[in-house]
């Protein structure tokens, strides 16, 4: 069972991985947008890109700390399992 979450956690990383990078590139060509633009309008879509962003960073940063978490107990875990076959 916990190696079937931390799997599907590892997915989840990869997807969140893949759509961080996306929203990185569209807040980095919005900002430049803005920039060229220094319109009102183009601004507000650099905001919206940029904290699309934000949360997507978010959203992975708290998958990696789930599967540091999930991977301890999995390793506490295999260390008690361990212990107990040698005694």
């Amino acid at each position: 069972m916990l190696s079937r979450r931390l799997g599907q956690l590892r997915a989840d990383l990869a997807l969140a991985d893949e759509q961080l990078a996306h929203f990185a590139d569209e807040s980095d060509d919005a900002r430049l947008r803005a920039l060229v633009s220094e319109t009102p309008l183009a601004e507000h879509e650099h905001r919206e890109a940029e904290r699309h962003s934000s949360a997507m960073a978010r959203h992975r940063d708290d998958l990696v700390e789930l599967i540091a978490k999930l991977e301890s107990e999995q390793d506490a875990l295999l260390d008690k399992l361990t212990s107990r076959r040698r005694s």
